[in-house]
């Protein structure tokens, strides 16, 4: 749980001192803290999610002042979308990844957040689109959907988007969840268990390639599923944010053909009690050092402040729409 991490505890001890005497803000309590830690919650490690937070976070600690006081910042692992989410509802963590459909449902309490809402969720900026890659091994068989059913299928933990995905896939091709035998490993432990004939397909959605894919592809041959055909379209006007994509070939060792699939917006997102010149800060951080993303992993390539605003449903934080009016992106 993130509420032990130094971040929550030397953030809110900041807001003690300011509340003390008689501020708001971390600008404010520079002079009693020379350090303000600030973090951003990322995924498991063998998706796309914590190598781009680790070196924003980098670019944050190398850059961001604010009135003298210096922002550490850290990329934690996470349980991904739904369970950020939730950290951002509770106020445990200041700042998260998350996929724009579920922060979509996390806001309007639809969903795996059905009837619980979470008002305070604000946007800093969209990052990347994430591609769904339905990942088996080449000789499974499996050549759709519908030939999941019987199957093993690993949909991530059920904090996921791809959690969500999976339902959403299923009845569009007339199933269920009781059709298949799911398991909720994360992406790492996914493939290694299809490594060892321990899972049939493996449901993934990261920005790609995607490190843990990679490795699988290394030793063993694979196949990316397609996701096209009426039952996609059907998906999609369901759920919008699901957008047509294709996964390039070469994108991994043997795929010698495009694959036809889907993907979501990733989204950077905070809560509203974040103040508004530390969000200003780390927004500017992010948007004005897309380049050095860009050498870490080939998504942050689609980090622009063109499409900051792309698939965002939620308020935007009122730190970040200051940096977004001064650019122009905002009116």
């Amino acid at each position: 749980m993130h509420i032990k991490s130094p971040s929550k505890r030397h953030f809110l001890s900041a807001l003690l001192v300011a509340g003390a005497i008689g501020v708001t803000g971390i600008a404010n309590v520079a002079t009693a803290a020379d350090r303000v830690f600030f973090a951003i919650a990322t995924g498991g490690t063998g998706g796309t999610y914590y190598p781009l937070g680790g070196m924003l976070a980098q670019l944050i600690s190398n850059n961001v002042e604010i009135d003298g006081a210096k922002l550490s910042a850290t990329a934690e692992t996470g349980n991904a979308s739904v369970a950020n989410a939730k950290l951002l509802g509770r106020g445990e963590i200041e700042s998260a990844f998350a996929a724009a459909d579920i922060l979509d449902a996390a806001y309007k309490g639809i969903n795996q957040f059905d009837g619980e809402p979470i008002k305070n969720l604000r946007a800093i900026g969209a990052l990347y689109p994430e591609t769904v890659q339905l990942v088996v091994q080449a000789d499974s068989g499996i050549n759709s959907i519908k030939d999941l059913k019987g199957k093993t299928v690993s949909s991530g933990s059920p904090g996921s988007g791809q959690y969500q995905l999976l339902s959403d896939l299923l009845e569009v091709y007339g199933m269920s969840r009781d059709d298949v035998q799911e398991d909720h490993s994360s992406f790492s432990q996914s493939v290694e268990k299809i490594k060892d004939g321990n899972l049939d397909a493996s449901l993934i959605t990261a920005g790609a390639p995607t490190a843990s894919v990679i490795d699988l592809s290394n030793g063993h041959d694979i196949k990316i599923v397609p996701l096209v055909g009426a039952e996609i379209e059907e998906l999609q006007k369901k759920q919008p944010y699901y957008a047509s994509a294709v996964l390039p070939a070469g994108t991994y060792k043997g795929q010698d053909s495009d694959v036809q699939t889907l993907a979501v917006r990733a989204i950077w997102a905070t809560h509203a009690d974040m103040p508004d010149d530390l969000i200003y800060a780390v927004t500017k951080a992010l948007y004005e050092n897309t380049e050095t993303l860009g050498k870490v992993h080939p998504k942050g390539k689609e980090v622009t402040i063109e499409t900051a605003l792309q698939s965002v449903s939620i308020p935007v934080h009122p730190g970040a729409e200051k940096y977004y009016k001064e650019k122009g992106v905002m009116k």
